[in-house]
Protein backbone atom coordinates (compact mmCIF):
# COMPACT_ATOMS: atom_id res chain seq x y z
CA UNK A 1 0.00 0.00 0.00
CA UNK A 2 2.70 2.27 0.70
CA UNK A 3 4.21 1.92 -2.23
CA UNK A 4 1.11 2.50 -4.34
CA UNK A 5 0.98 6.26 -2.67
CA UNK A 6 4.26 6.89 -3.13
CA UNK A 7 3.86 5.82 -6.70
CA UNK A 8 0.50 7.96 -7.09
CA UNK A 9 2.72 11.12 -4.90
CA UNK A 10 5.38 11.09 -7.84
CA UNK A 11 2.84 11.20 -10.70
CA UNK A 12 1.20 13.57 -8.62
CA UNK A 13 4.65 15.61 -8.02
CA UNK A 14 5.54 15.20 -11.91
CA UNK A 15 2.20 16.19 -13.24
CA UNK A 16 2.60 19.78 -11.46
CA UNK A 17 6.40 20.26 -11.73
CA UNK A 18 7.13 23.76 -12.49
CA UNK A 19 9.65 24.07 -15.60
CA UNK A 20 12.35 27.00 -16.09
CA UNK A 21 13.47 29.07 -18.54
CA UNK A 22 17.12 30.20 -18.92
CA UNK A 23 19.18 32.04 -20.92
CA UNK A 24 22.44 34.12 -21.41
CA UNK A 25 23.28 36.71 -24.11
CA UNK A 26 26.85 37.75 -24.70
CA UNK A 27 27.31 40.36 -24.73
CA UNK A 28 25.62 42.06 -22.69
CA UNK A 29 23.08 45.21 -23.06
CA UNK A 30 21.50 48.49 -21.11
CA UNK A 31 18.44 46.89 -19.98
CA UNK A 32 17.17 45.75 -16.66
CA UNK A 33 14.61 43.33 -17.52
CA UNK A 34 13.68 40.45 -19.84
CA UNK A 35 9.70 39.68 -20.60
CA UNK A 36 8.46 36.57 -21.05
CA UNK A 37 4.98 36.22 -23.28
CA UNK A 38 2.69 33.32 -24.90
CA UNK A 39 2.57 33.62 -28.42
CA UNK A 40 -0.49 32.90 -30.15
CA UNK A 41 -0.78 33.70 -33.73
CA UNK A 42 -0.59 37.96 -33.93
CA UNK A 43 -1.44 38.20 -30.25
CA UNK A 44 1.02 38.24 -27.71
CA UNK A 45 0.12 37.37 -23.56
CA UNK A 46 2.27 38.66 -20.60
CA UNK A 47 3.65 35.53 -18.45
CA UNK A 48 6.01 36.94 -16.24
CA UNK A 49 9.26 38.70 -15.99
CA UNK A 50 12.56 38.58 -14.60
CA UNK A 51 15.71 41.24 -13.65
CA UNK A 52 18.67 40.33 -16.08
CA UNK A 53 22.10 39.60 -13.83
CA UNK A 54 25.03 40.92 -15.34
CA UNK A 55 28.50 38.59 -14.37
CA UNK A 56 31.95 39.43 -16.51
CA UNK A 57 34.67 36.99 -17.77
CA UNK A 58 37.71 37.26 -19.56
CA UNK A 59 38.00 37.19 -23.40
CA UNK A 60 41.54 37.11 -24.13
CA UNK A 61 42.50 39.35 -21.26
CA UNK A 62 39.49 41.48 -21.64
CA UNK A 63 36.15 42.00 -19.49
CA UNK A 64 33.74 40.71 -21.67
CA UNK A 65 29.92 41.04 -19.78
CA UNK A 66 27.21 38.20 -19.56
CA UNK A 67 23.83 39.15 -19.09
CA UNK A 68 21.45 35.68 -17.48
CA UNK A 69 18.20 35.64 -16.87
CA UNK A 70 16.03 32.48 -15.18
CA UNK A 71 12.32 31.85 -15.16
CA UNK A 72 10.44 29.70 -12.91
CA UNK A 73 7.29 28.62 -14.64
CA UNK A 74 3.92 28.82 -13.00
CA UNK A 75 2.38 25.26 -12.54
CA UNK A 76 0.29 24.15 -15.18
CA UNK A 77 1.76 26.57 -17.92
CA UNK A 78 0.47 25.70 -21.14
CA UNK A 79 2.31 23.76 -24.03
CA UNK A 80 2.89 26.20 -26.88
CA UNK A 81 5.05 28.93 -28.68
CA UNK A 82 6.64 31.48 -26.16
CA UNK A 83 8.68 34.56 -26.70
CA UNK A 84 11.02 36.54 -24.44
CA UNK A 85 11.17 40.05 -24.91
CA UNK A 86 14.59 42.06 -23.90
CA UNK A 87 14.63 45.39 -25.95
CA UNK A 88 11.40 47.35 -25.96
CA UNK A 89 12.40 49.55 -28.86
CA UNK A 90 13.86 47.80 -31.94
CA UNK A 91 13.91 44.17 -32.83
CA UNK A 92 15.14 42.01 -29.15
CA UNK A 93 13.53 38.50 -29.02
CA UNK A 94 13.70 34.83 -29.10
CA UNK A 95 10.83 32.65 -30.17
CA UNK A 96 11.12 28.93 -28.77
CA UNK A 97 8.48 26.45 -27.49
CA UNK A 98 7.63 24.99 -24.40
CA UNK A 99 6.28 21.37 -24.15
CA UNK A 100 6.84 20.51 -20.40
CA UNK A 101 10.60 20.39 -20.41
CA UNK A 102 13.01 22.91 -19.13
CA UNK A 103 14.44 25.55 -21.85
CA UNK A 104 17.94 26.93 -21.90
CA UNK A 105 19.59 28.68 -24.53
CA UNK A 106 22.06 31.29 -25.44
CA UNK A 107 22.38 34.07 -28.10
CA UNK A 108 23.65 37.28 -29.43
CA UNK A 109 21.45 40.29 -28.35
CA UNK A 110 22.35 42.18 -31.62
CA UNK A 111 20.74 39.00 -34.26
CA UNK A 112 19.50 36.91 -32.16
CA UNK A 113 17.12 34.82 -34.24
CA UNK A 114 20.40 34.28 -35.80
CA UNK A 115 22.76 33.09 -33.56
CA UNK A 116 20.82 30.99 -30.84
CA UNK A 117 21.64 27.69 -29.27
CA UNK A 118 19.62 25.86 -27.21
CA UNK A 119 21.49 23.23 -24.93
CA UNK A 120 18.22 22.20 -23.04
CA UNK A 121 14.59 20.92 -24.38
CA UNK A 122 14.98 18.16 -26.76
CA UNK A 123 11.95 20.39 -28.85
CA UNK A 124 13.76 23.64 -29.52
CA UNK A 125 17.60 21.47 -30.15
CA UNK A 126 15.62 19.21 -32.83
CA UNK A 127 14.22 22.10 -34.62
CA UNK A 128 16.78 24.58 -34.55
CA UNK A 129 19.33 21.62 -36.12
CA UNK A 130 16.73 20.93 -38.87
CA UNK A 131 16.19 24.72 -39.64
CA UNK A 132 20.01 25.06 -39.68
CA UNK A 133 20.22 22.07 -41.80
CA UNK A 134 17.26 22.63 -44.25
CA UNK A 135 19.03 26.18 -44.77
CA UNK A 136 22.02 25.07 -46.24
CA UNK A 137 20.43 21.99 -48.26
CA UNK A 138 17.89 24.59 -49.39
CA UNK A 139 20.58 27.09 -49.97
CA UNK A 140 22.99 24.71 -52.25
CA UNK A 141 19.54 24.33 -53.95
CA UNK A 142 18.50 27.52 -54.84
CA UNK A 143 22.29 28.35 -55.77
CA UNK A 144 22.44 25.98 -59.25
CA UNK A 145 19.07 27.29 -59.56
CA UNK A 146 20.05 30.73 -59.76
CA UNK A 147 23.69 29.52 -61.65
CA UNK A 148 21.60 28.08 -64.18
CA UNK A 149 19.45 31.26 -65.22
CA UNK A 150 22.43 33.56 -65.16
CA UNK A 151 24.55 30.91 -67.80
CA UNK A 152 21.29 28.95 -69.30
CA UNK A 153 24.32 26.99 -71.54
CA UNK A 154 25.54 25.36 -68.33
CA UNK A 155 23.71 21.95 -67.96
CA UNK A 156 23.15 22.05 -64.28
CA UNK A 157 20.42 18.99 -63.98
CA UNK A 158 22.41 16.62 -62.65
CA UNK A 159 23.57 18.23 -60.06
CA UNK A 160 20.01 20.17 -59.14
CA UNK A 161 18.68 17.22 -59.14
CA UNK A 162 21.12 15.47 -56.53
CA UNK A 163 20.62 19.01 -54.39
CA UNK A 164 16.95 18.47 -54.32
CA UNK A 165 17.48 14.71 -53.45
CA UNK A 166 19.40 16.15 -50.44
CA UNK A 167 16.50 19.25 -49.52
CA UNK A 168 13.98 15.91 -49.19
CA UNK A 169 16.37 14.01 -47.21
CA UNK A 170 16.90 16.51 -44.89
CA UNK A 171 12.95 16.79 -44.24
CA UNK A 172 12.31 13.16 -44.09
CA UNK A 173 15.42 12.51 -41.29
CA UNK A 174 13.92 15.46 -39.11
CA UNK A 175 10.27 14.32 -39.84
CA UNK A 176 11.21 10.83 -38.51
CA UNK A 177 13.28 12.36 -35.46
CA UNK A 178 10.32 15.05 -34.51
CA UNK A 179 7.54 11.51 -35.04
CA UNK A 180 4.43 12.77 -32.10
CA UNK A 181 6.43 15.94 -30.80
CA UNK A 182 5.02 19.08 -30.62
CA UNK A 183 7.48 20.42 -32.88
CA UNK A 184 6.78 17.97 -36.03
CA UNK A 185 4.12 20.88 -37.74
CA UNK A 186 6.70 23.49 -37.62
CA UNK A 187 9.05 20.93 -39.43
CA UNK A 188 6.09 20.09 -41.96
CA UNK A 189 5.32 23.59 -42.78
CA UNK A 190 9.02 25.20 -43.20
CA UNK A 191 9.41 22.70 -46.47
CA UNK A 192 9.97 25.15 -49.58
CA UNK A 193 8.04 23.70 -52.62
CA UNK A 194 10.86 23.67 -54.75
CA UNK A 195 10.40 22.45 -58.54
CA UNK A 196 11.68 19.24 -59.95
CA UNK A 197 13.67 20.56 -62.35
CA UNK A 198 15.43 23.39 -63.24
CA UNK A 199 13.29 26.48 -64.25
CA UNK A 200 14.66 28.81 -67.30
CA UNK A 201 13.62 32.03 -66.28
CA UNK A 202 13.86 34.47 -63.09
CA UNK A 203 10.33 35.27 -64.02
CA UNK A 204 9.26 31.62 -63.87
CA UNK A 205 10.81 30.97 -60.85
CA UNK A 206 9.18 33.77 -58.87
CA UNK A 207 5.85 32.39 -60.44
CA UNK A 208 6.82 28.97 -58.94
CA UNK A 209 7.51 30.15 -55.93
CA UNK A 210 4.51 33.32 -55.38
CA UNK A 211 2.28 30.14 -56.58
CA UNK A 212 3.27 27.14 -54.49
CA UNK A 213 4.15 29.45 -51.18
CA UNK A 214 1.91 28.04 -49.07
CA UNK A 215 1.80 24.86 -50.19
CA UNK A 216 3.13 22.70 -47.40
CA UNK A 217 1.45 25.41 -44.61
CA UNK A 218 -2.00 23.89 -42.73
CA UNK A 219 -3.98 26.64 -41.86
CA UNK A 220 -6.44 24.37 -40.31
CA UNK A 221 -3.52 23.33 -37.67
CA UNK A 222 -3.98 24.50 -34.34
CA UNK A 223 0.29 24.03 -33.17
CA UNK A 224 0.86 26.40 -36.32
CA UNK A 225 -1.94 28.32 -35.41
CA UNK A 226 -1.22 29.23 -31.73
CA UNK A 227 2.51 30.79 -32.72
CA UNK A 228 3.73 33.18 -34.55
CA UNK A 229 4.60 30.99 -37.93
CA UNK A 230 1.78 31.52 -39.87
CA UNK A 231 1.75 35.28 -39.29
CA UNK A 232 5.68 35.24 -39.86
CA UNK A 233 4.81 33.65 -43.06
CA UNK A 234 2.01 36.35 -44.21
CA UNK A 235 4.56 38.89 -43.40
CA UNK A 236 6.66 37.36 -45.85
CA UNK A 237 4.25 36.60 -48.02
CA UNK A 238 2.57 39.87 -48.62
CA UNK A 239 5.59 42.33 -47.59
CA UNK A 240 8.57 40.96 -49.15
CA UNK A 241 7.89 38.18 -52.19
CA UNK A 242 5.11 39.97 -53.61
CA UNK A 243 7.00 43.31 -54.67
CA UNK A 244 7.34 45.88 -57.61
CA UNK A 245 9.34 48.98 -58.13
CA UNK A 246 6.34 50.52 -59.28
CA UNK A 247 3.58 51.65 -56.85
CA UNK A 248 0.76 51.20 -58.91
CA UNK A 249 1.30 47.53 -59.71
CA UNK A 250 3.13 47.30 -56.05
CA UNK A 251 -0.95 48.55 -54.63
CA UNK A 252 -2.43 45.80 -56.79
CA UNK A 253 0.10 43.38 -55.71
CA UNK A 254 -0.67 44.46 -52.07
CA UNK A 255 -4.41 43.49 -53.08
CA UNK A 256 -4.40 40.35 -54.64
CA UNK A 257 -1.16 39.10 -52.11
CA UNK A 258 -4.28 39.87 -48.75
CA UNK A 259 -6.91 38.27 -51.36
CA UNK A 260 -4.90 34.77 -51.29
CA UNK A 261 -3.65 34.77 -47.75
CA UNK A 262 -7.20 35.09 -45.75
CA UNK A 263 -8.57 33.43 -48.63
CA UNK A 264 -6.46 29.87 -47.10
CA UNK A 265 -7.61 30.81 -43.75
CA UNK A 266 -10.88 28.94 -42.49
CA UNK A 267 -10.63 29.74 -38.70
CA UNK A 268 -12.69 32.65 -38.38
CA UNK A 269 -10.58 34.34 -34.98
CA UNK A 270 -7.50 33.75 -36.17
CA UNK A 271 -8.72 35.22 -39.55
CA UNK A 272 -9.65 38.49 -37.43
CA UNK A 273 -6.32 38.37 -35.93
CA UNK A 274 -4.70 38.31 -39.78
CA UNK A 275 -7.09 41.33 -40.99
CA UNK A 276 -6.03 43.35 -37.81
CA UNK A 277 -2.29 42.26 -37.80
CA UNK A 278 -2.32 43.13 -41.70
CA UNK A 279 -4.00 47.16 -41.22
CA UNK A 280 -1.56 47.42 -38.09
CA UNK A 281 1.12 46.59 -40.70
CA UNK A 282 -0.32 49.35 -43.24
CA UNK A 283 -0.81 51.77 -41.00
CA UNK A 284 3.38 51.83 -40.35
CA UNK A 285 3.40 53.34 -43.73
CA UNK A 286 0.04 54.75 -44.01
CA UNK A 287 -1.25 52.75 -46.44
CA UNK A 288 -4.80 54.52 -46.39
CA UNK A 289 -5.80 52.59 -49.89
CA UNK A 290 -5.03 48.98 -48.59
CA UNK A 291 -6.76 49.77 -45.09
CA UNK A 292 -9.70 50.71 -46.81
CA UNK A 293 -9.71 47.62 -48.52
CA UNK A 294 -8.75 45.17 -45.61
CA UNK A 295 -11.60 46.85 -43.88
CA UNK A 296 -14.40 46.94 -46.36
CA UNK A 297 -13.66 43.53 -48.38
CA UNK A 298 -12.39 41.65 -45.56
CA UNK A 299 -12.88 42.48 -41.57
CA UNK A 300 -16.39 43.78 -42.65
CA UNK A 301 -17.87 40.93 -43.97
CA UNK A 302 -16.03 38.70 -40.91
CA UNK A 303 -19.64 37.99 -38.22
CA UNK A 304 -20.53 40.70 -36.83
CA UNK A 305 -20.02 39.24 -33.17
CA UNK A 306 -16.36 38.57 -34.14
CA UNK A 307 -15.36 42.25 -35.14
CA UNK A 308 -14.28 44.56 -32.79
CA UNK A 309 -16.23 47.47 -33.00
CA UNK A 310 -13.35 49.64 -30.58
CA UNK A 311 -11.00 48.47 -33.40
CA UNK A 312 -12.57 49.92 -36.03
CA UNK A 313 -13.75 53.07 -34.51
CA UNK A 314 -10.52 53.71 -33.50
CA UNK A 315 -8.52 53.18 -36.91
CA UNK A 316 -10.94 54.54 -38.63
CA UNK A 317 -10.77 57.91 -36.30
CA UNK A 318 -7.33 57.67 -36.50
CA UNK A 319 -7.27 58.03 -40.38
CA UNK A 320 -9.95 60.37 -40.46
CA UNK A 321 -7.71 63.44 -40.82
CA UNK A 322 -4.94 62.17 -43.01
CA UNK A 323 -4.19 62.80 -47.19
CA UNK A 324 -6.22 61.50 -49.18
CA UNK A 325 -9.33 61.61 -47.12
CA UNK A 326 -12.51 63.75 -47.39
CA UNK A 327 -11.90 66.49 -44.79
CA UNK A 328 -14.27 65.43 -41.59
CA UNK A 329 -17.33 67.53 -41.70
CA UNK A 330 -18.20 70.70 -38.79
CA UNK A 331 -20.63 73.33 -39.58
CA UNK A 332 -20.46 76.68 -37.66
CA UNK A 333 -22.64 79.88 -37.23
CA UNK A 334 -20.89 83.10 -39.29
CA UNK A 335 -23.54 85.97 -39.74
CA UNK A 336 -26.62 83.79 -38.25
CA UNK A 337 -25.84 81.83 -40.98
CA UNK A 338 -25.01 77.99 -40.53
CA UNK A 339 -22.28 76.92 -42.68
CA UNK A 340 -21.02 73.60 -43.16
CA UNK A 341 -17.54 73.10 -44.50
CA UNK A 342 -18.48 69.86 -47.17
CA UNK A 343 -21.25 72.65 -48.49
CA UNK A 344 -18.94 75.62 -48.64
CA UNK A 345 -18.46 76.70 -52.63
CA UNK A 346 -16.65 80.02 -52.38
CA UNK A 347 -12.91 79.06 -53.60
CA UNK A 348 -10.68 76.24 -55.38
CA UNK A 349 -8.51 75.81 -52.34
CA UNK A 350 -9.32 75.66 -48.55
CA UNK A 351 -6.69 76.46 -46.30
CA UNK A 352 -8.00 74.95 -42.61
CA UNK A 353 -5.84 76.32 -39.55
CA UNK A 354 -6.51 75.06 -35.97
CA UNK A 355 -5.23 77.92 -33.97
CA UNK A 356 -5.44 79.19 -30.37
CA UNK A 357 -5.28 82.87 -29.23
CA UNK A 358 -3.13 81.31 -26.26
CA UNK A 359 -0.67 80.26 -29.21
CA UNK A 360 2.56 82.18 -29.09
CA UNK A 361 3.16 80.24 -32.47
CA UNK A 362 0.15 81.32 -33.91
CA UNK A 363 0.01 84.82 -33.22
CA UNK A 364 3.40 85.38 -34.77
CA UNK A 365 2.47 83.09 -37.74
CA UNK A 366 -1.63 83.81 -38.35
CA UNK A 367 -1.03 87.31 -39.49
CA UNK A 368 1.69 86.44 -41.87
CA UNK A 369 -0.96 83.47 -43.17
CA UNK A 370 -3.40 86.25 -43.80
CA UNK A 371 -1.03 89.60 -45.82
CA UNK A 372 0.50 86.06 -47.83
CA UNK A 373 -3.10 85.28 -49.12
CA UNK A 374 -4.63 89.22 -48.88
CA UNK A 375 -4.60 89.04 -52.91
CA UNK A 376 -5.07 84.99 -53.26
CA UNK A 377 -8.89 85.27 -54.21
CA UNK A 378 -8.37 80.97 -55.05
CA UNK A 379 -7.29 79.67 -51.71
CA UNK A 380 -10.11 80.67 -48.58
CA UNK A 381 -9.16 80.21 -44.83
CA UNK A 382 -11.34 78.53 -42.67
CA UNK A 383 -9.85 79.57 -39.08
CA UNK A 384 -10.91 77.33 -36.31
CA UNK A 385 -9.86 78.35 -33.29
CA UNK A 386 -9.56 75.81 -29.97
CA UNK A 387 -10.47 78.38 -26.85
CA UNK A 388 -11.68 77.67 -23.47
CA UNK A 389 -14.38 80.87 -24.07
CA UNK A 390 -14.79 82.97 -26.36
CA UNK A 391 -13.39 86.22 -25.00
CA UNK A 392 -10.12 86.98 -26.68
CA UNK A 393 -11.49 85.18 -30.04
CA UNK A 394 -14.08 87.86 -30.71
CA UNK A 395 -11.76 90.85 -31.01
CA UNK A 396 -8.93 89.21 -32.53
CA UNK A 397 -11.38 87.36 -35.25
CA UNK A 398 -11.84 91.21 -36.41
CA UNK A 399 -8.18 91.65 -37.49
CA UNK A 400 -8.19 88.65 -39.95
CA UNK A 401 -11.29 90.22 -42.12
CA UNK A 402 -12.72 87.35 -45.23
CA UNK A 403 -11.99 84.49 -43.63
CA UNK A 404 -14.60 81.83 -41.97
CA UNK A 405 -13.69 82.00 -38.60
CA UNK A 406 -14.73 79.13 -36.19
CA UNK A 407 -14.91 79.13 -32.26
CA UNK A 408 -13.88 75.67 -30.89
CA UNK A 409 -14.39 75.49 -27.04
CA UNK A 410 -13.41 73.08 -24.47
CA UNK A 411 -10.26 73.37 -26.46
CA UNK A 412 -8.39 70.24 -26.54
CA UNK A 413 -11.20 67.90 -26.00
CA UNK A 414 -13.19 69.78 -28.47
CA UNK A 415 -14.66 66.94 -30.74
CA UNK A 416 -13.84 68.51 -34.23
CA UNK A 417 -10.28 68.97 -33.17
CA UNK A 418 -10.15 65.34 -31.27
CA UNK A 419 -11.62 64.22 -34.56
CA UNK A 420 -8.86 65.78 -36.82
CA UNK A 421 -5.86 64.60 -34.27
CA UNK A 422 -4.74 68.04 -33.22
CA UNK A 423 -2.19 67.73 -30.28
CA UNK A 424 -0.50 70.84 -31.38
CA UNK A 425 -0.97 74.80 -32.85
CA UNK A 426 -1.14 75.89 -35.61
CA UNK A 427 -2.05 72.70 -37.53
CA UNK A 428 -2.85 72.97 -41.35
CA UNK A 429 -5.16 71.70 -43.78
CA UNK A 430 -4.76 72.17 -47.53
CA UNK A 431 -8.44 71.25 -49.14
CA UNK A 432 -9.33 71.07 -52.42
CA UNK A 433 -12.88 71.89 -53.84
CA UNK A 434 -14.48 68.69 -53.24
CA UNK A 435 -12.69 69.17 -49.23
CA UNK A 436 -10.39 66.18 -49.41
CA UNK A 437 -7.13 67.11 -47.84
CA UNK A 438 -4.50 67.64 -50.35
CA UNK A 439 -1.66 68.36 -47.78
CA UNK A 440 -0.76 68.33 -44.15
CA UNK A 441 1.74 71.35 -44.43
CA UNK A 442 4.30 70.93 -41.40
CA UNK A 443 4.96 74.99 -40.66
CA UNK A 444 4.30 78.36 -42.44
CA UNK A 445 7.22 77.90 -44.89
CA UNK A 446 5.38 74.32 -45.87
CA UNK A 447 2.06 76.62 -46.26
CA UNK A 448 3.50 78.86 -48.95
CA UNK A 449 5.28 76.52 -50.74
CA UNK A 450 2.23 74.39 -51.36
CA UNK A 451 -0.32 77.21 -51.81
CA UNK A 452 2.25 78.66 -54.70
CA UNK A 453 2.02 75.07 -56.24
CA UNK A 454 -1.71 74.99 -56.15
Amino acid sequence: MKKILAFIFLISAFAQAQHTISGTMSPTIKSDWVLLYKVEGAKQTFVKNTKIKIDSFDVDGKKQALGSFHFILPKNTKVGSYRITYRLEGAGFVDFIYNNEDVNFGFHPEYPNQSVTFTESKENIIYRNYLDKIADAQQTLDSIQVTAIQNPDLDLNRKYKKALKNVNSVQKEYLDASKGMYVQPFIKASLRNSPSEIISTPQKYMSNMIDTFFDKMDFNNKTLLNSSFLIDRITDYVFSINYADDATIQQGLYKESVDKVLSKIETIPFKKDAIEFLISQFEMSMNLELIDYLFENHYNKLPIDVQSKKFKEDKLSLFAAEVGRIAPDFSWKENDKTLTLSKLDDAENYLLIFWSTSCSHCLREIPQIHKFLKENKKVKVIAFSLEKNDFGWKNYKKTLPNWHHVLGLNKWENKTARTYNIVSTPSYFVLDADKKIIAKPDDLKDVKNIINKL
